[in-house]
């Protein structure tokens, strides 16, 4: 069964979080994906909060860019976490906008070089192992954790370039592709994961999680158009009812999403009404 879920947009102020989340988890709706874009809201603090706040609802960060988190402390905040609220967190890591990294001073020259390390060393810690480690970012020496959880969590990767989406599939459990991934490109991206899996011999589950831009009701066509991802390519979204959106997931879990995550337009007027939808009218018709 493709997974539903549906993205709470960091255009929308903090204290808006608590009713979405409620209402997702109210109406059955499995997943809420977080992001933590600057410089809107912390990932991790709104995760905590939307996990404490419901009782089945998994909870997303897509994702957490590396150069602004050490990677024993971001290690830390997962471990907790993933003890906290076990099976209800997912957390993915990535090169982050580097624009924005560059604001603040934690851009670096070799982007790539810096996910890899960090996905190698959080990905031990949160297996339990001491870690020591002289990389080129992350330096580590006699690292473990106290409290790791029971069994190693999956940590996912954001990726977009051939470069990266090898070095998920090679390097993490799991992969974020942005809400620009037409079906055709989501097969590709497949291939891809499938040949980092390959070189590094990786033999488990490996989830792909899929933005799906969406648009429903009055002057949906008109927000989609407003959107910028939209005005400067392509890309694959839906504006229309519930049977319109439900058509463009089963699309895009055909050609490859283990989930799909549904990405309401930075204006969307009713962010509860969107989450109920998706839960009580989209995910029926969702194989």
């Amino acid at each position: 069964m493709t997974a539903l879920g549906v993205v709470f947009r960091p255009q929308l102020p903090p204290e808006r979080l608590r009713d979405v989340a409620t209402a997702a988890d109210d109406a059955g709706l499995e997943q809420l994906w977080l992001w933590e874009d600057c410089f809107f809201e912390s990932g991790i603090a709104s995760a905590a909060a939307a996990l404490a706040w419901t009782q089945r609802l998994r909870v997303g960060v897509g994702l957490l860019p590396v150069p602004l988190r050490n990677a024993a402390l971001a290690t830390m905040e997962a471990a907790t976490l993933h003890r906290l609220f076990p099976e209800r967190v997912a957390l993915a890591l990535g090169h982050g906008v580097q624009d924005w990294m560059g604001q603040v001073g934690a851009r670096v020259e070799s982007p790539m070089t810096l996910l890899r390390e960090h996905l190698d060393a959080m990905r031990a810690l949160l297996r339990g192992e001491r870690v020591t480690t002289d990389g080129r970012y992350v330096k580590l020496n006699d690292v473990a954790l106290d409290w790791p959880p029971p069994e190693a969590p999956a940590v996912f990767a954001g990726a977009t370039g051939p470069r990266t989406l090898r070095l998920s599939g090679e390097c993490a459990d799991g992969t974020i592709l942005t809400a620009d991934t037409a079906p055709e490109a989501v097969r590709e991206a497949r291939r891809l994961v499938d040949e980092g899996r390959a070189a590094g011999e990786r033999t488990g589950r490996h989830e792909v999680v899929v933005y799906l831009l969406a648009a429903t009701g009055p002057g949906a066509d008109e927000r989609l158009q407003n959107e910028s991802d939209v005005r400067n390519a392509p890309p694959f979204v839906v504006a229309g009812d519930a049977e319109a959106i439900a058509e463009a997931v089963g699309r895009l879990a055909d050609a490859g999403a283990d989930t799909v995550v549904l990405q309401p337009t930075a204006d969307e007027p009713d962010p509860v009404g969107f989450v109920r939808l998706a839960a009580e009218m989209v995910r029926p018709l969702v194989p």
